[in-house]
């Protein structure tokens, strides 16, 4: 069944790790007849978490779409993992969102993952309720958890429930502000009770609350409001609605997944408050000719859809897209404005967790998915060859945590690698790179547990088992005075032999990173057709330092003298006796290891600065300055090596509690200092001799 646009809602559940947002899903599917028993995360028999990866850690990995039905409205909840590491799925589906239900537990209040949840509302101006789950169980206190919001974020956290709790403070049953009735669930059925006598003065006051909320929402309302008159149930919801819209109101809802209470009131507040997708996300689309416009979301326009997610696994592959405007259909020959390819597209599904279910059309502002379109990607856009447009791709975050991977077993390094970028297609917030360098295969993304996900399923999906080493760091080697040193091979086997012998002068050239080779022989002393081998053996001997095998940067060497055969001299003698030479001089030249320096920004909550940069301090950190945000809290400027970063996306979240993030771009070479030298040759020795 096809839906038009302004019966649509597209809603993503935001919140901490075990927050209930996968139960809250169950509990929706369930009170709305899709499924007919409500699984449990523990039991891994949930619509939304369906990866065996999901089922052994029982908590979500990635986004999970569940479309259900209710009072003639598609609502598609897009449910999102809570933990750090995977906030990348979690900025996927806020693109595809048109508001957000940001899922806090009455046992934790407020947590990080709920301020992070709410950070990304504010950035995108996203509509959004908050609601307080599992207020059913022990050591639950809704009273708490809500007092704690409206002190966070102020009056303009607005409750549209009042619960109902028992002597233990669990919560047995909920009050309706707006139409003053009261219900309980009874063996997971929703019964209206008698407003209890001591909720009354409560409501009232509520409700008073959210008639001066819909007052403030237009002129007409103001004048009505202070008249003394009393706003319809129709106004008040036209009020709420435009309140939502603006941001100038947060509903607050609570309930309990377990026995479904509160769900049915939750979605008729997303019917009844939450945009529809043409009132929703704001869109720029660059058209062909690099001009940036607004894209309107209209049902009767041409054909565009937007990529938000892709899945690659043994079934196949699955694009999934929120259409934006017009309708699309199986077939249909669209446009991919990042390769300018015409597409023609497969067949379409409705998505709901893993099942997939063939529909004929996508209306605009649905979200689905179309199958085996093999050259699409994440960020995607797919247009009508009529009026090609990009949206803004998703932007991810960049990854902060890098680790070398190899496989168990030799050879199977093109089997690590395929696997891995059949995973990226999947999960684009990853990035693997060879390292040509470090001769390392290095897999960089948001944290440790991303990284253990992405092992585990290369060994259950693509049968390759792999394991992790520490990356290592791409030091130089450079000299600091002047040496010059002969180099003389001289070789005599039977028949012709080989001879060459120069006299090289190396020095420091701080102006160029390269080589520069430069020659001052007189005389012929050594003939010009062989300048070019002794310069090719001297570039081929920079590769590999003195003093831990690093590569040589800021050289100059001048050939200036020397000897030659005119029968046994050949160009391969010259090259290998300029390597003598190199080998005699850099030893001499007062070497030095340079180490990669990186500009660190880290971005925290005032009440870390202290332990961020006393931390800082011991990686040999030079912190250059802080500069306040408008939210309270600080980024603190400093360049580190880039050798004590290896482990700070882990520390940086336990110092912070998950609250810091940081960015870290590579600068410059500098001296490391004479004991970290030290370790630099050691290792570089162990790992010679374990090569």
């Amino acid at each position: 069944m096809s839906y038009s646009v302004q019966n649509i809602r597209n809603v993503c559940l935001l919140g901490h790790s075990g927050s209930g947002k996968t139960a809250l899903t169950e509990s929706l599917l369930y009170i709305t007849g899709v499924i007919d028993r409500m699984g449990r995360a523990a039991d891994g028999n949930t619509v939304c978490d369906y990866d065996p990866e999901e089922i052994k850690r029982q908590i979500s990995l990635s986004t999970a779409v569940a479309p259900l039905d209710y009072k003639g409205c598609r609502i598609n909840v897009l449910d999102t993992p809570g933990a750090f590491d995977f906030t990348g799925e979690v900025v996927a589906a806020l693109r595809a969102a048109d508001a957000a239900i940001i899922v806090c537990s009455a046992k934790d209040g407020i947590s990080v993952g709920l301020e992070k949840a709410w950070k990304y509302c504010e950035e995108r101006n996203m509509p959004r309720f908050v609601y307080i789950s599992k207020t059913d169980e022990d050591n639950s206190d809704y009273n708490a958890t809500f007092e704690a919001l409206r002190e966070r974020f102020g009056k303009k956290i607005a409750p549209v429930v009042v619960p109902i709790w028992n002597a233990d403070k669990k919560v047995t049953g909920i009050i309706d502000v707006l139409n003053k009735r009261a219900y309980e669930m009874q063996n997971l059925k929703r019964v209206e009770i008698e407003v209890p006598a001591d909720k009354m003065s409560v409501i009232t006051e509520f409700n008073d609350a959210l008639k001066e909320s819909v007052a403030e929402t237009s002129e007409e309302f103001m004048d009505k409001y202070f008249g003394g008159e009393d706003f319809t149930y129709a106004e008040m919801i036209q009020g709420l609605r435009a309140g939502v819209r603006d941001l100038s109101l947060f509903p607050v809802l609570c309930g309990s997944a377990v026995n479904c209470m509160g769900s049915l009131m939750l979605m008729d507040n997303i019917v009844d408050l939450l945009p529809n997708p043409m009132e929703g996300n704001y869109h720029k689309a660059t058209k062909q000719d690099g001009e940036t416009e607004e894209f309107v979301v209209s049902p009767g326009g041409v054909p565009t859809a937007f990529v938000f997610k892709t899945i690659s696994d043994q079934y196949g592959k699955y694009s999934f897209v929120k259409v934006l405007s017009g309708t699309i259909t199986a077939d249909m020959p669209m446009v991919n404005s990042r390769t300018g390819a015409t597409e023609k597209l497969g067949r379409l599904y409705s998505m709901r967790g893993k099942k997939a279910t063939e529909v004929k059309e996508l209306t605009c502002g649905d979200i689905g998915a179309i199958a085996k379109m093999d050259k699409v990607k994440t960020g995607d856009t797919l247009c009508d060859p009529r009026k090609v447009v990009a949206l803004k791709s998703i932007p991810f975050a960049e990854p902060g945590y890098s680790v070398a991977i190899a496989p168990k077993t030799r050879g199977q390094e093109d089997k690590i690698a395929q696997g891995l970028n059949r995973l990226n297609e999947e999960d684009p917030s990853f990035t693997v790179a060879n390292n040509a360098e470090t001769h390392q295969m290095v897999l960089s993304a948001a944290g440790d547990m991303q990284i253990d996900v992405l092992v585990s399923k290369l060994k259950s999906r693509f049968n390759v088992e792999a394991e992790l080493s520490t990356a290592r760091v791409p030091y130089r080697e450079k000299i600091r005075k002047t040496v010059q040193k002969q180099g003389r091979h001289k070789k005599q086997t039977g028949g012709s032999g080989q001879f060459g012998d120069v006299w090289i002068r190396f020095e420091p050239n701080y102006d160029e990173e390269e080589l520069v080779f430069a020659e001052e022989v007189f005389g012929g002393s050594v003939p010009k057709n062989f300048f070019p081998a002794v310069e090719k053996g001297l570039r081929e001997a920079c590769a590999h330092g003195p003093l831990a095998g690093y590569p040589v940067v800021n050289l100059k060497a001048v050939l200036y003298d020397g000897s030659y055969h005119p029968v046994d001299s050949s160009e391969i003698a010259f090259k290998t006796a300029a390597q003598l030479a190199y080998k005699a001089a850099l030893i001499e030249a007062n070497p030095v290891i340079m180490e990669p320096v990186g500009e660190l920004k880290v971005t925290v909550p005032d009440s870390y600065m202290g332990d961020v940069i006393g931390d800082l301090n011991k990686r040999r950190g030079r912190v250059m300055g802080m500069t306040p945000t408008d939210d309270g809290e600080q980024v603190i400027e400093a360049e580190v090596p880039m050798a004590e970063m290896g482990t700070y996306t882990i520390d940086l979240r336990s110092m912070t509690q998950g609250r810091g993030s940081f960015t870290f771009n590579f600068v410059r070479y500098e001296d490391a200092p004479a004991n970290v030298q030290q370790k630099i040759v050691e290792e570089a020795k162990a790992n010679a001799d374990a090569e």
